[in-house]
């Protein structure tokens, strides 16, 4: 990574980042982590003994401690306080409750967070239907540090190797790399990239649709359109206007500045009207995923670290997946692998999804999800039980192909959220 932010003259594959795959990339951050989170800790220990304090063990770790009913703002808390700590290894623990985090804590308190946070009540994300993905909500508030944890989660998640179960449309990780290192002047503006009407079709693809109608039109525009340089926004049951251009109100549309408009309501809805939103949320995951390593990213690449990749591989799991109470052989797990192996597309992500949180595949394949199917001693009128921290399948003993396929799609398609007991 010296050779990529200088001018060194050595040769290095890292200067070259379109011939790296990404799996090496995941590697190269991977490694990058390790050693900021290496050096962290040392310097920790370091302050220690030179105040002749005695070492703990947990001034290695993040430790993060929060009460399930305070989920948000306890996370909120502890992450803003221990900002100083957020590049090394992370640790939840959850207030109350016994038990050493092994990876299951983790998972459970992102999958927890981000289900809470996305909840469209919440107010911070809008969901939009006809593109499956959320955006930033442009209502104003007082306080943007909610989307500042957004950001360190997303940093955290990727920091830790956790996949996350987020829709964000491309362009988010566009905006993300924008710049791709935070600028050392504070009032350079982050977050702002060159927009177009092919990204609001990812994600509010009725409008988009809307205004390419406006720009292919044949007819006058001024005059059957009657529109001006100036949008419209309904916040808290109050509609606001705004101007896309000085005195918007008073300049009409029409055939020969709509491209313009077109750009500037584009560029108002995906960059100006959550400016702050996006900056927050941009900062944090910086805070967290500092590193010269993004600059070997392309957004797409960005996304399939934080989210996973949508390419399943179902041969792939069978291979890889590790049984308890079970043997490969048993006639249930050979059940289990034809009932899968013969679904469709989307029960197959069911499938995934009932069982790990996420219906997407870590950068290393199947492989990575440490995928295990354990036997359940209850009776066969069950459902199959999913522990998602631990990407656990807990399967009855079910007596036929017919019984075990019946109970599996039932299980699978009225599990709701994560699939969490």
């Amino acid at each position: 990574l010296e050779v990529l932010h200088t001018c060194n003259p050595r040769f290095s594959f890292c200067q070259y980042p379109f011939i790296i795959s990404i799996a090496a990339k995941k590697v190269i951050i991977q490694r990058d982590s390790e050693q900021q989170m290496i050096s962290i800790a040392r310097q920790s220990l370091v302050d220690k003994v030179s105040r002749r304090q005695k070492p703990d063990m947990n001034m290695l770790f993040l430790n993060v401690k929060v009460r399930r009913t305070h989920l948000v703002s306890d996370s909120l808390d502890e992450l803003a306080r221990k900002r100083a700590d957020l590049k090394k290894k992370l640790k939840v623990t959850f207030v109350g409750e016994a038990g050493l985090d092994m990876g299951g804590l983790t998972k459970e308190w992102f999958l927890l967070l981000i289900r809470q946070i996305f909840h469209p009540d919440y107010g911070m994300f809008a969901y939009h239907k006809d593109s499956h993905c959320h955006w930033f909500s442009s209502f104003k508030c007082d306080n943007y540090s909610e989307f500042r944890l957004v950001g360190a989660l997303m940093g955290l998640a990727v920091y830790n190797s956790i996949t996350l179960d987020i829709r964000f449309p491309p362009c988010c990780y566009k905006k993300l790399l924008s710049p791709p290192i935070v600028p050392c002047d504070h009032n350079t503006l982050v977050g702002i990239c060159d927009v177009t009407l092919g990204d609001l079709f990812q994600i509010m693809p009725e409008l988009a649709h809307g205004l390419s109608e406006l720009l292919s039109y044949e007819g006058n525009v001024e005059e059957d359109f009657y529109s001006t340089f100036q949008v419209f926004q309904e916040e808290f049951g109050v509609i606001k206007s705004y101007n896309l251009k000085p005195n918007g109100d008073k300049i009409p549309v029409t055939n020969q500045n709509r491209k313009e408009y077109v750009q500037l309501y584009v560029d108002f809805l995906l960059n100006k009207s959550i400016y702050k939103q996006f900056a927050a949320f941009y900062y944090g995951f910086h805070s967290v995923c500092a590193s010269y390593a993004l600059l070997l990213l392309r957004p797409e690449e960005v996304e399939i670290l934080v989210c996973g990749s949508p390419e399943l591989d179902m041969s792939a799991l069978q291979r890889s997946t590790q049984y308890e109470g079970y043997q490969k052989t048993d006639l249930t797990i050979r059940y289990f692998w034809d009932v899968v192996l013969g679904f469709s597309l989307d029960l197959q992500k069911k499938l995934l999804h009932f069982a790990t949180g996420s219906d997407r595949v870590p950068v290393g394949g199947m492989a990575d999800l440490n995928f295990k199917i354990s036997k359940s001693e209850t009776s066969t009128n069950w459902l199959p039980v999913a522990h998602t921290c631990f990407n656990q399948l807990c399967l009855p003993p079910y007596k036929n192909k017919k019984e075990l396929k019946q109970k599996l799609i039932i299980g699978i398609s009225n599990a709701e959220g994560f699939g969490l007991e």
